[in-house]
């Protein structure tokens, strides 16, 4: 038996985001409440003036909470709600990246049911929320796509990420002139966040056809588009594939589930305030490492989807995975990021790793990755992180 998920309507091109007022009515919506992050309502980006100006002259109401931290807290999210309910809003638009449209997501549902409990979101049958609409600026999370929202618990230190059918969006908006003004850095992370979306999609023990059309797709295109983009961000049309390829990526994931490396990532984010995409992106060859094994022939899969010799063997082109995984991370400067701003000093990154592997094992991943993880072995993939940025 097989179910599979995925927003009911997509938009996708230039100037689409100047018909979000058309989107939003579309959905019955009138009184509109738009999250976003502080940096894009600064003067030096404007988008709060920007959708402002789109909504208001479609004859829509509008209000901004602009509040959401780069990686958002469960603080963020009642201050949202409290947004939602001061605005009596009947809509919600997330716009910005995953932090954005993640707590756009829960707020959405939380102030709909005020005595629900963020992480018993998955346990309810019918599950209300407001009407919601996504539109990324960057082109790596997949949120607009997925059933999942990522919310760090400040008490636990724990992110938390419940997931729900009722959390996809009713609508996405992929405008690749959003992404322009995305700097090299982040342009990099979040597509390697994208890429490692797909890549454990696939290898998923909970893959299966549709998810993989997706997945493979989607590394696909991230292969032929993320160097080039890196290296020209005003590329109009590599910038819409690779919004294509991030929202391909998330509905594989959303449906196959992602593994260790996000689960890693996950506490290797919280615990020294890295970036999602960059976390993923320095586990990932790591925990395909780990899975080799068991799941060669998708990995050889990945390698050839990537552009890898098809003349080689399969165990050759498993290994090629990871090599181009690699080399991805050191393209990207993903390898020196971390060195030189998250991970300054090995010996506390040394210390935290009991913390990080319990705390990757409290997550979703785990049993989804296609070799089941112990403790032992997530400590060995922390470690050899460590090895990896002591070079």
């Amino acid at each position: 038996m097989m179910n599979f998920f995925n927003p009911k309507r997509l938009e996708v091109g230039a100037n689409s985001f100047d018909r979000l007022g058309e989107f939003v009515k579309s959905i019955g919506g009138n009184k509109v409440l738009v999250i976003m992050d502080a940096f894009l309502a600064s003067p030096q980006m404007g988008l709060n003036k920007k959708v402002t100006n789109i909504l208001s002259a479609a004859g829509l109401d509008v209000s901004i909470y602009s509040g959401i931290a780069n990686e958002p807290t469960f603080n963020n999210i009642a201050e949202g709600v409290d947004a939602a309910k001061k605005s009596k809003c009947d809509c919600i638009v997330a716009l910005g990246g995953g932090s954005s449209i993640d707590s756009a997501k829960a707020v959405a549902t939380l102030a709909v049911n005020p005595n629900l409990a963020f992480s018993d979101i998955p346990k309810e049958v019918n599950l209300k929320r407001l009407p919601l609409i996504a539109v990324p600026t960057t082109s790596g999370t997949g949120s607009e796509a997925t059933r999942v929202s990522v919310i760090t618990n400040e008490t636990t230190g724990i992110k938390e990420n419940p997931g729900h059918p009722a959390l996809i969006p009713d609508i996405a908006v992929l405008d690749p002139q959003l992404s322009l003004t995305l700097p090299a850095s982040l342009t990099a992370s979040t597509g390697m966040d994208a890429l490692t979306h797909a890549i454990e999609a696939f290898v998923s023990n909970k893959a299966n056809s549709l998810s993989d059309l997706y997945a493979k797709e989607a590394i696909k295109i991230i292969g032929e588009n993320l160097i080039k983009v890196f290296t020209d961000g005003n590329n109009l049309e590599q910038r819409q594939k690779m919004s294509i390829a991030s929202y391909l990526a998330g509905v594989a994931f959303s449906n196959a589930s992602t593994n260790l490396a996000h689960a890693g990532g996950r506490a290797l984010g919280a615990y020294f305030h890295i970036p999602h995409g960059l976390s993923v992106a320095l586990l990932l060859p790591f925990v395909m490492e780990f899975g080799l094994d068991v799941a060669e022939d998708r990995y050889a899969q990945v390698a050839l989807l990537l552009g890898a010799n098809p003349h080689l063997s399969q165990i050759e082109l498993a290994l090629e995975s990871i090599k181009i995984i690699n080399d991805y991370n050191q393209t990207l400067e993903i390898w020196n990021e971390a060195q030189t701003k998250y991970i300054t000093d090995l010996a506390t990154f040394r210390k935290a790793i009991p913390e990080m592997v319990d705390n990757s094992l409290s997550g979703n991943g785990i049993l989804t990755n296609p070799r089941i993880p112990n403790k032992q072995d997530i400590t060995l993939v922390f470690e050899k992180l460590a090895e990896k940025l002591s070079d």
